[in-house]
């Protein structure tokens, strides 16, 4: 059984404490069989912002040809998405929120067009992962990021019982994320869950 994983590396700093998130969770679940892992740095995706245009709401696509053509078949297909993003001046970074604002097709298609997002035997079956780092200490440094990674999930039928999270602050510099007492076992342990939960589903 192949278990495919989506992975988008959110941050214009590769390399960042984000990405080195993403790549604990990722090298864990990579030790698992069967699964497939494409991993997408945002920096090179070539994805415009949304143009807030709806034509979407008729034509159910994006009118823009860039690199969500690639993109889209890869999400509805994935079953695991993962978006790993730092938090810029209390926000999701604008890499990270160009790609949710895209969205906006399959929340076209979904809420509008009231056409399928992913196969009805699929529904249910898809996890999403939210990983996020920033250099503030305060609890609710990440609070304003959770809404709009939400309904980045929600848009293709990832409820949120099936959203997973993982945000470290505290790590501000590049590489901060090294020295931080939890972090590379808590990505790890998600890794392996999330996998073992998939391969759970899928069987069923």
């Amino acid at each position: 059984m192949e278990i495919k994983v989506l992975a988008f590396a959110g941050s214009p700093r590769r390399g960042g404490n984000s990405e080195t998130l993403l790549d604990w969770v990722l090298s864990s679940m990579e030790k698992e069989e069967g699964v497939v892992i494409e991993k997408i740095p945002l920096t090179d995706a070539n994805v415009n912002p949304c143009r807030g245009c709806n034509a979407c709401e008729t034509l159910n696509r994006c009118v823009q040809r860039d690199g969500m053509d690639v993109l889209h078949d890869k999400i509805i297909e994935a079953d695991c998405i993962i978006l790993a993003a730092p938090i810029f001046c209390m926000g999701i970074c604008a890499q990270a929120k160009a790609l949710i604002d895209r969205f906006q097709v399959f929340r076209s298609r979904k809420f509008v067009l009231k056409l399928p997002v992913v196969p009805l035997e699929r529904k249910g079956k898809r996890l999403g992962i939210f990983l996020s780092t920033a250099g503030q200490n305060w609890n609710y440094v990440f609070d304003g990021a959770v809404p709009s990674v939400k309904c980045f999930f929600h848009v293709v039928d990832i409820r949120d019982k099936d959203i997973r999270y993982l945000m470290v602050n505290g790590v501000d510099e590049k590489g901060a994320i090294l020295s931080h007492p939890t972090a590379k076992a808590d990505a790890e342990q998600l890794g392996q869950q999330v996998i073992a939960e998939l391969r759970k589903r899928l069987e069923q």
